[in-house]
């Protein structure tokens, strides 16, 4: 006998909501670490997981047989990929984007999507190429300079030194 639509949606938003459950925190902390923001302020990491968990529900009826996780993970990174260039630039007039504070907050968007696919979600250089339309190589110089960066972070001005006399001539 055939499902009523009504049951249909049932079992669709049941399934949905344990895979939320499940998932949740894991791309909750992806987003986060891309739009480098604290873990208890993450307003725009927020908004990023609901439109992406948004995208994957629309979509959920045609997943059969794929993963939910990689697909919501797609849309969470292609999602911020895409918006990267104007949400992190200098705004008009006098605004930008609020100061990083999160552990990748000294790396540029794109540093922090691949070193974040790569590392923490652990997905293939070859994959993460093939989603961004990036040669390999390129995703493996990023990653790369990425690390680099992270390990051995620059240094900045020296601190003055209490007591010291400054002599201007």
């Amino acid at each position: 006998m055939r499902e009523t639509r009504a049951v249909r949606e049932a079992r669709r938003a049941g399934e949905f909501e344990a895979f939320v459950a499940g998932a949740g925190g894991r791309l909750l902390h992806t987003a986060t670490l891309l739009t480098a923001e604290n873990d208890r302020d993450n307003p725009r990491a927020r908004r990023l997981l609901t439109l992406a968990l948004a995208h994957t529900y629309a979509c959920w009826d045609r997943l059969r047989g794929e993963d939910p996780y990689h697909h919501a993970r797609v849309r969470l990174a292609l999602r911020f990929a895409h918006g990267a260039w104007h949400r992190y630039a200098v705004l008009p007039f006098g605004r930008g984007r609020r100061s990083a504070v999160g552990p990748l907050a000294g790396l540029t968007p794109q540093e922090r999507l691949i070193l974040v696919l790569r590392l923490y979600e652990g997905v293939a250089e070859e994959q993460v190429a093939a989603l961004l339309g990036l040669p390999g190589e390129h995703v493996r110089a990023v990653c790369d300079r990425a690390t680099a960066t992270l390990l051995h972070p620059p240094r900045g001005p020296a601190p003055a030194r209490v007591g010291a006399e400054v002599t201007v001539s």
